[in-house]
């Protein structure tokens, strides 16, 4: 962790030394869950989702992103569509710490000093890391491990973003984690003592969404949008 948060300060750093166009803003919005508790739908927010986003526009189509979300993911059986889990009755909580770096590519120039508002469609993809507490299920209870992972994976956002009040940049995005991991919902233990309680298809990693909304503010002078 604290070589990470090193690694990430130091982008940062080089990246204002250039003077280039920054924008630095807040996400907000809703998560969830998709994996072996709890229902199944690929855009379902039902925890808040609330973070810190930084933006570099390394070219008129293409820009460095960080963030740092923080959320609660929930899986309850009881809303979802399958009578198995519905019948089982599990329910689980985690409360996750996500720190993602990657790339944002849009649809059309985004260009900030042309005079005038514009929009475009993007996507986004990279690598993230989720931090969270480890757990398992006994006697059908969430039960901690007293001990936590990182939850390694792949963010792929699509969104809209638009420069609709001077140096404010408004975004609206949804975009879902596939994760390296199966061990968020505590249907797969962490501790090999505790291998007798995972359950669920071990074959399935885990995901989670987050939809919402990017307001950013832009600062540094302008940029020399570069070919290569």
């Amino acid at each position: 962790m604290r070589h990470l948060t090193i690694l990430i300060l130091s982008i940062l750093t080089i990246q204002l030394s250039h003077a280039q166009i920054n924008e630095l803003g807040i996400f907000v919005g809703g998560s969830n869950f998709i994996g072996d508790v709890g229902a199944t739908n690929y855009i379902s927010p039902n925890q808040l989702a609330i973070g810190g986003i930084y933006k570099w526009n390394r070219s008129k189509r293409h820009s460095y992103r960080a963030s740092l979300i923080f959320s609660d993911l929930e899986g309850v059986d009881t809303n979802s569509d399958d009578p198995r889990r519905i019948q089982r009755g599990y329910q689980f909580n985690t409360k996750i710490t996500e720190i993602a770096l990657g790339m944002e590519f849009t649809f059309i120039d985004f260009d900030l000093h042309a005079g005038r508002k514009i929009g475009t469609p993007y996507l986004y993809s990279g690598i993230s890391a989720a931090h969270h507490d480890n757990s398992y299920f006994l006697n059908g209870l969430q039960t901690d491990e007293n001990n936590s992972s990182w939850a390694f994976g792949i963010p792929m956002a699509i969104g809209f973003k638009s420069n609709f009040l001077g140096n404010f940049i408004l975004g609206v995005e949804v975009g879902a984690r596939y994760t390296f991991s199966d061990a968020l919902d505590g249907s797969l233990p962490k501790n090999t003592n505790l291998q007798q309680y995972r359950f669920g298809n071990i074959n399935n990693n885990d995901w989670y969404v987050f939809s919402g909304i990017t307001l950013t503010y832009t600062f540094g002078e302008n940029p020399c949008y570069c070919v290569n």
